[in-house]
């Protein structure tokens, strides 16, 4: 009993066994082949059933083999969408180009040179990370827009392109904080200011000046006495502007105790210069003396 259901087990894992390699062997056999007409239907099959990779094998092999003929163009299609869809963005955003540079009046020019601009957006990397596709992605979207300002793909491109440039302005208000963290104060002053310029708008823009004002004070403190009243005066210049900018922010508290605290180091420092050259006055008048005194000795021998 024990051994014919054994039997019965192993006969059922044979044919198993024999029927998938049947069919790969039936679909290596295809490659191999030189029916190109038949492994063009058989990839297009495998893709519509969503065999990418299969897909895939076909394709490659029939691209150069097809290469000027009528079945070009779509074999192209196929061929970057089967990339696409295996999420091998950078080799599909190759592929979906070439398609449209190739192919440049075919009705499908227009959805390949949006897919390979949407191909980089994919690409673009998380804000702390190294923004170089973010930018390609932004211009490749533009390109898009001024070459078919008409195309319903446009809102979509337009909604794309404020997604990466969200990105790219929270990576420079990061990279500016980042500074006033570390304590490099004037870099951080730097680094605010300019962020403000190139995003005007951005959503960071009160907190950014805010901390402006605590970054150029922090900087004034560290700085040698001589420069710090002006330096203290930037900070409560930068205070003033805020309080105009942002009357009920709640950063206006800690931005006017720093405005405070910025005044009454003025009114230390000056008071330390002026004893530091009050100080310097009296030990020059003593080595004046004192070289009076030695010349009068000289005189009087």
């Amino acid at each position: 009993m024990f051994k014919n259901k054994l039997n019965i087990s192993l006969s059922i894992l044979l044919v198993i066994i024999i029927a998938f390699t049947g069919c790969k062997s039936k679909y290596e056999k295809l490659r191999a082949s030189n029916d190109t007409a038949k492994k063009y239907r058989e990839a297009v099959r495998l893709y519509e059933k969503k065999d990418y990779n299969k897909a895939l094998g076909l394709f490659s092999d029939l691209v150069t083999k097809y290469r000027g003929s009528a079945e070009a163009e779509d074999l192209s299609y196929y061929f970057a969408y089967t990339h696409y869809k295996l999420r091998d963005y950078t080799t599909a955003r190759y592929h979906f180009k070439t398609f449209a540079d190739t192919y440049a009046s075919s009705p499908k020019a227009e959805e390949c040179r949006f897919m390979a601009a949407y191909c980089f957006y994919l690409e673009s990397p998380i804000y702390s990370l190294d923004q170089e596709n973010t930018i390609k992605a932004i211009e490749s979207l533009q390109l898009f827009i001024n070459l078919y300002p008409k195309s319903e793909r446009v809102a979509e491109a337009s909604k794309l392109i404020g997604n990466l440039r969200d990105k790219l302005e929270t990576k420079s208000y990061a990279n500016a904080k980042l500074f006033l963290d570390i304590g490099d104060y004037k870099s951080a002053v730097i680094a605010f200011r300019n962020s403000a310029r190139e995003f005007p708008d951005t959503k960071y823009a009160e907190e950014m000046e805010f901390l402006t004002i605590k970054a150029q004070a922090l900087y004034a403190r560290a700085s040698f006495e001589i420069k710090q009243e002006d330096r203290y005066n930037e900070a409560i210049g930068l205070y003033n502007e805020f309080a105009q900018n942002y009357p009920s922010s709640k950063y206006l508290k800690e931005a006017e105790d720093i405005k405070k605290s910025s005044e009454k180091a003025i009114i230390d420092v000056r008071k330390l210069i002026a004893l530091q050259t009050a100080e310097m006055k009296a030990q020059e008048e003593k080595i004046k003396a004192a070289e009076e005194s030695k010349k009068e000795d000289i005189k009087n021998k």
